[in-house]
């Protein structure tokens, strides 16, 4: 980056601290707008608390870095990611557990890291279902791995300087044309990543792609963002050759070792999945989620299982009581993901 981009990220840092320090009112009401009536002074103390904190996530103590990131991206505009953090208590994900049992419909693992010290992300595309539960679940869980990915950057730890993107390998052993059923969870998470996780994937790299790829390419390719699309490289076969460019063989993910050796839950060659949940990647992310759950209040009661239901008052006929209760047992199903078990409950007399 030339000098004068240097320049501008300082000029723009420099602002930017200055502005948290003097946030007024009026502009927290448009960023944090509420609902309900709330003294002025509580609430931008609270608004400026959790936009320090979230920011505080975001960089990890590379402001230039992330200011750079979303130069590169979002045209500075780093406001819009930090109130979608703020609404979404995205800083409190850690702490929820029920995205655990989704692992063996989301395969996705960390098998090393690149020669230049990022994290290599194996995929399980072509196989991973997404059918235990409903798309707002499946992201939840990919944005946890975000989250731990940036909040406990092992990859800067381990190498000794600022690693700030990725690496993703994705296999397309087993994909099949049903898996564009699966369509409205790919965009949504890619669109989450564009907006809020800008230029954290330096390339992606599509490997034992079959010959079905190309169908659900054409399908796919028009809903990514072109500098996404610009990242994605298809290599030959399992991409081996190629890969062991950018990584060592002992980073490879499993399902390229060796031609056909193609992608499982459990690796044909002898080395460890790292799909796994006995993998190191998935032991110590579990690890970090549990510590943090017992730090924290569930943030979000509807993953336990709690619901509320809205009665109407006193006067109204019953049938409209009993479609109340129906409806909103209905709503709870599709957000946990076991509409298909409460979809035919009916409310008798």
């Amino acid at each position: 980056m030339g000098s004068g981009s240097l320049e501008a990220v300082k000029q723009l840092r420099a602002l930017m601290e200055k502005a948290l320090l003097s946030f007024t009112p009026l502009f927290f009401n448009s960023i944090f707008p509420l609902p309900f009536p709330l003294r002025q002074s509580t609430r931008t103390s609270s608004a400026l608390s959790s936009c320090l904190s979230s920011l505080q996530n975001v960089h990890q103590g590379y402001p230039d870095e992330t200011l750079v990131r979303f130069l590169k991206a979002r045209d500075w505009n780093l406001v819009d990611c930090l109130r979608w953090r703020v609404d979404n208590e995205i800083d409190n994900i850690l702490a929820l557990i029920s995205t655990e049992l989704l692992r063996d419909t989301q395969l996705v693992g960390v098998s090393g890291y690149s020669k230049k010290g990022q994290p290599v992300f194996a995929i399980g595309a072509g196989l991973s279902t997404f059918d235990r539960a409903s798309v707002h679940y499946y992201l939840q869980s990919h944005i946890q791995i975000n989250e731990y990915r940036d909040r406990v950057p092992t990859a800067t730890k381990k190498r000794g300087d600022y690693v700030g993107t990725c690496l993703k390998v994705l296999d397309m052993t087993g994909l099949r044309i049903s898996a564009l059923s699966q369509i409205k969870l790919l965009t949504i998470i890619s669109t989450v990543d564009d907006l809020n996780y800008p230029e954290k994937t330096e390339t992606y790299y599509i490997v034992n792609a079959p010959y079905v790829f190309s169908a659900c390419w054409k399908v796919v390719k028009p809903l990514l963002q072109e500098r996404t699309r610009r990242k994605i490289q298809v290599l030959q076969g399992c991409g081996r050759d190629e890969l062991l460019k950018v990584m060592d063989y002992s980073s490879l993910p499993h399902f390229c070792l060796r031609e056909g050796s193609g992608s499982s839950r459990h690796s044909a060659t002898g080395t460890e999945s790292c799909y796994s949940l006995d993998h190191d990647f998935h032991q110590q992310l579990y690890t970090y989620i549990r510590e943090q759950s017992l730090m924290q209040n569930p943030v979000a009661p509807i993953s336990q299982g709690s619901f509320h239901v809205d009665v109407p008052g006193s006067g109204t006929e019953e049938s409209e009581i009993v479609q109340s209760i129906e409806c909103e047992l209905q709503k709870c199903g599709y957000q946990n993901g076991i509409n298909h078990s409460i979809e035919a409950i009916k409310i008798s007399d």
